[in-house]
């Protein structure tokens, strides 16, 4: 009986990353196989570190269940959030992870958390040998590129108004799981300016 629940657990936890690459790729199952294999569950509680500033990362997380902010803090004690994460998003540090250096940012768990980790090593080994794995992951670095150029022309250009309208429009499921003031961070903007944005648009 424990067996059957301890399989079933797994299949189920594994089982969003199937479909994440199976919705990219034509994916056999013994390339699923290959992948899943590369693969470990992590469970956090909401608080709980996934990556401390200080630590080399070492792995990518795949987000099967939650959501994760990261963010830096600076020399004066505040927190700058760069990246929210929720299931189907990947999450990681890339400069520690490619270079091999301390990571300045922490990662911690807004929720309870289910994650599929998996290391450098394993990783780059899936991008030589599975043909779909690196297709997929191609994409993925290249959304992520994008998005990141698309977040500098905001910051310059948007007004804070312009700023938080978009954001609810491109993650409307994270800002309503996410502390307002975790979004005014991330958007580079005060607490008390994105309350009186909200007042003005939803009357709050």
């Amino acid at each position: 009986m424990f067996l059957s629940k301890l399989i079933t657990f797994g299949f189920i936890m594994y089982e969003p990353l199937r479909a994440y690459f199976s919705d990219k790729q034509d994916l056999s199952d013994e390339d699923f196989e290959r992948i899943k294999a590369k693969f470990s569950v992590k469970r956090l509680r909401k608080r709980q570190y996934l990556l401390q500033e200080g630590d080399v990362c070492n792995f990518t997380a795949f987000v099967s269940k939650g959501a994760l902010r990261q963010y830096l803090v600076d020399e004066k004690g505040n927190e700058h959030v760069t990246q929210f994460a929720i299931e189907n998003w990947w999450i990681s540090d890339r400069e520690s992870l490619t270079l091999g250096t301390p990571t300045q940012y922490n990662v911690d768990a807004l929720e309870d958390c289910e994650l599929l980790i998996i290391t450098k090593a394993d990783f780059n080994e899936l991008e030589r040998e599975v043909p779909a794995f690196q297709r997929v992951m191609n994409q993925v670095k290249e959304i992520n590129a994008i998005a990141g150029q698309n977040r500098v022309v905001r910051a310059l250009s948007y007004t804070a108004d312009e700023k938080y309208q978009r954001f609810v429009e491109k993650y409307p499921e994270i800002a309503q799981r996410v502390p307002q003031h975790m979004i005014a961070s991330y958007l580079g903007i005060t607490p008390e300016t994105l309350s009186r944005i909200r007042r003005k648009l939803f009357g709050k």
